[in-house]
């Protein structure tokens, strides 16, 4: 072969490198590849954290509406002390599930309202304790009938900031727990525990001899999403 002849490839070749070299038509589809995964990345990352931080909000207001509506409720009676009955806790917690219907409160999550009121001896008990939902997650704090005797039993909440009931009357303290799920592949919270407490003093002359009988029973030694029946 001459070396004209071997001149010619060699010639287009560099004549297609330069081409090559100046072309950008493809550049912005190269930098979405390299980029997409940590833009994608960076964008469930995101969403989960804000979700999980709306999540908090929402349990911590379910806290706050269970224990508001748990203090307001009872027999309307302007002679007597209001009593409460079976049915008026199940009320409270029919609340609970339209307030947290968007989160599956009590498919992923429990709630525990409990009677904090005073014994005979002036120390602290649980009088009553109500729950729902089918995660399996007892009261850290105590169960129905803690303290009934004696003054050993502190109140419920933290070591050093006891919530206790004055003579009287009773508090509405109320447990929420629900367990995370995630909405993206990237389960950086899936399964983390979310708790939430609230309390609220009983607003009206409530008869704190007992919860009457009367609808269903919300009983804390079922663990279940559907309504107590």
């Amino acid at each position: 072969m001459t070396k004209a002849a071997m001149a010619k490839p060699l010639s287009r070749a560099r004549r297609f490198a330069r081409r090559l070299r100046g072309d950008t038509s493809g550049l912005a589809l190269v930098e979405f590849a390299f980029a997409a995964p940590l833009v994608l990345g960076m964008g469930m990352l995101g969403t989960e954290t804000a979700f999980l931080v709306i999540t908090h909000l929402q349990v911590s207001q379910i806290a706050m509406q269970v224990a508001d509506n748990a203090s307001r409720v009872g027999e309307e009676d302007v002679l007597n002390a209001r009593k409460v009955y079976e049915r008026d806790v199940a009320a409270t917690l029919i609340g609970a599930e339209k307030l947290g219907a968007n989160i599956d409160i009590f498919d992923q999550g429990r709630v525990i309202v409990s009677s904090l009121q005073q014994n005979a001896q002036g120390g602290q008990w649980i009088a009553w304790q109500r729950c729902r939902g089918a995660k399996v997650y007892n009261s850290t704090y105590g169960v129905e009938g803690q303290g009934a005797i004696g003054t050993s039993f502190p109140g419920m909440g933290s070591p050093g900031r006891y919530i206790t009931a004055s003579t009287g009357t009773a508090v509405m303290f109320v447990e929420v727990a629900y367990d995370f799920e995630s909405p993206t592949p990237l389960d950086l919270f899936e399964g983390r525990e979310i708790v939430y407490t609230a309390a609220f003093n009983v607003r009206d002359n409530r008869d704190l001899t007992r919860l009457y009988s009367g609808g269903p029973v919300a009983r804390c030694n079922t663990y279940s999403s559907a309504r107590p029946s």
